[in-house]
């Protein structure tokens, strides 16, 4: 039985294009062509071009189909690889449907790891904290991160906060002062209920790396009002 490439493909239930590539990437052997020139394809290639449509099915690469050889046995040791591989990957897809499931459910921020961004849900946070938020998801230890979203949920903003939100550059020394002073009986209570969120030891990027990116990030986020507040409110404390 011979059969053209256009034939072969109809059969194995592809395309003539992946036939031709399987030919360029050394997976199928060309056949020997007739005096016209066209390729005269037999029953061994049938079943060498089902097996790698089979495997690629399966979800194994061009790769690893070319690694295994035109063995037909059983490939175990491969099976068994890929099985892992799948299982992690459908593992990671559940941990994101379960995300999505929590950001649909609470319209909460995309761009917020999601212990932030269950806490943050409803838009209390300035863009700036925002961005800080998203910033120090990167920068602190997990332990951390959990104070943080706690935080976060327990005490959301008052109107001290966000008038520290609307605080103008060149807000006068007075001002400034008076919103240290209002700001101050929360900033302690954080201090007092969160003290690990003064402990940088388990930062990944080490104590001191950690330290100057968020001495970066506050200045980059904040005008330098509201980093006069801040400075004042750490001097009180």
């Amino acid at each position: 039985m011979a059969w053209s490439t256009r034939q072969l493909a109809e059969l194995a239930g592809t395309s003539l294009r992946a036939v031709r590539h399987y030919h360029e990437v050394g997976l199928l052997e060309e056949p020997e062509r007739l005096s016209n020139g066209y390729k005269q394809y037999g029953v061994a290639h049938l079943v060498r071009l089902l097996r790698i449509k089979r495997l690629a099915d399966l979800g194994f690469s061009l790769p690893q189909i070319a690694a295994m050889g035109e063995d037909d046995d059983h490939p175990e040791e491969a099976l068994r690889a890929l099985d892992a591989e799948l299982g992690a990957t459908i593992e990671r897809l559940q941990r994101i449907r379960l995300e999505l499931g929590t950001i649909l459910r609470q319209s909460a921020p995309t761009d917020l790891p999601p212990e932030f961004a269950t806490a943050t849900a409803g838009g209390a946070l300035s863009e700036a904290d925002r961005s800080f938020m998203v910033v120090l998801s990167r920068l602190l230890g997990p332990e951390a991160v959990t104070s943080y979203a706690e935080l976060l949920r327990e005490m959301p903003p008052s109107e001290a906060d966000r008038e520290f939100d609307r605080l103008p550059a060149d807000a006068d020394e007075a001002t400034r002062a008076a919103l240290a002073e209002r700001l101050l009986p929360s900033a302690r209570e954080v201090a007092e209920r969160y003290p690990q969120l003064k402990d940088l030891s388990g930062a990944p990027h080490g104590e001191a790396f950690t330290k100057h990116a968020i001495g970066t990030t506050l200045q980059d986020l904040y005008n330098p009002a509201q980093l006069d507040v801040m400075r004042r409110i750490h001097e009180l404390l």
